[in-house]
């Protein structure tokens, strides 16, 4: 790079955070982290790094938080679980202007390269209606059916990606995350992904002496959970490939919601019953990452197992709650 400046936008969420604590390792670089949550809510802070608090949908903070930068990675967006994306989908869609103007940005001061995480969400939903998903291709985005709000976001931030590679020569790169999980992330409040979600309810269930745990819908719905490590290898493997085009980050080890259930309780030393809530947001029937491509180009896919990382976010997670009665 020009300059040793790398800048990290949504690092006060889940897995910027843990992608700047990597990227702290090559002592070469300059870290640049920016969130718009005040420091005191960011998951992770590190007092070595230049922490910067910026709404990134203003034009002029993205050119505030660019400036100077030879790399960004653009991990910043208003999301969650599916019971937050489905009820806010005006909020997700708000999140363009970020990729936006940090796009801009970056065609002005000669940013070198440019990661930008999307998500499964863009992938046609009319391809995701069976549990027993074989994997969504990254051929599978197209005709155009995606998750209503997020991941019509999402498909159109992966076209300004692509539009300001070709026609102004930036070197963008895009991977569509798949259900990440492990310790410093949301597990409570709303934004919660399942993982997290079921891992509190069974340490509750525990510390109050419920025997059930309620479950979003039926239980059948498949997905496959990508533990934060295998994450940040893949953002750093992509970054810095030859891969233009978008491509799948996620394991292939696909589960169903009440075997996601089952891993957390034998974690926990307990069993207890399902109760099924039809009528929560419980998103499509089934979808998992088909992990031929990225195979191909890296020779690598992420494939930290399922039951180890669940071990160490439930671990986490009960750590966080030690003090909580009820």
């Amino acid at each position: 790079m020009k300059t040793n400046t790398v800048l990290v936008a949504g690092a006060g969420g889940f897995i910027a955070g843990h992608l700047v604590a990597r990227l702290k390792q090559n002592k070469n670089l300059k870290i640049r982290a920016v969130d718009k949550k005040p420091l005191s809510e960011w998951y992770q802070i590190f007092p070595d790094v230049e922490n910067l608090v910026l709404n990134l949908e203003s034009k002029e903070n993205c050119y505030a938080a660019a400036n100077g930068c030879g790399e960004i990675f653009n991990l910043a967006a208003d999301m969650g679980g599916m019971g937050f994306i489905e009820n806010n989908k005006a909020l997700c869609m708000l999140s363009v202007l970020i990729n936006t103007h940090l796009l801009m940005a970056a065609r002005t001061i000669g940013v070198e390269r440019y990661f930008y995480a999307s998500s499964a969400c863009v992938y046609n939903g009319e391809k995701q209606t069976d549990p027993d998903n074989p994997g969504l291709k990254e051929s599978d985005a197209y005709p155009a059916l995606a998750e209503d709000g997020y991941g019509w976001e999402k498909l159109f931030s992966e076209r300004m990606c692509r539009h300001f590679r070709e026609d102004f020569g930036i070197t963008t790169r895009v991977a569509r995350f798949h259900n990440v999980y492990g310790p410093h992330g949301t597990f409570e409040g709303g934004r919660e992904k399942a993982p997290a979600a079921l891992c509190r309810k069974v340490i509750m269930a525990q510390k109050t002496g419920a025997k059930e745990i309620e479950i979003w819908g039926d239980g059948k719905q498949t997905r496959s959970f990508m533990y934060i490590d295998d994450c940040i290898d893949g953002i750093l493997k992509i970054m810095y490939s030859d891969i233009k085009e978008p491509i799948n980050l996620g394991s292939s080890e696909m589960v169903s919601i009440d075997t996601l259930a089952d891993m957390i309780e034998k974690i926990a030393g307990v069993k207890l019953k399902h109760v099924h809530d039809l009528k929560a947001p419980k998103g499509v029937r089934g979808r998992n990452s088909e992990n031929t491509l990225i195979k191909k180009y890296l020779k690598w896919e992420p494939a930290y197992p399922l039951k180890d990382g669940l071990a160490k976010t439930y671990a986490w997670i009960r750590e966080q709650l030690k003090d909580r009665k009820g």
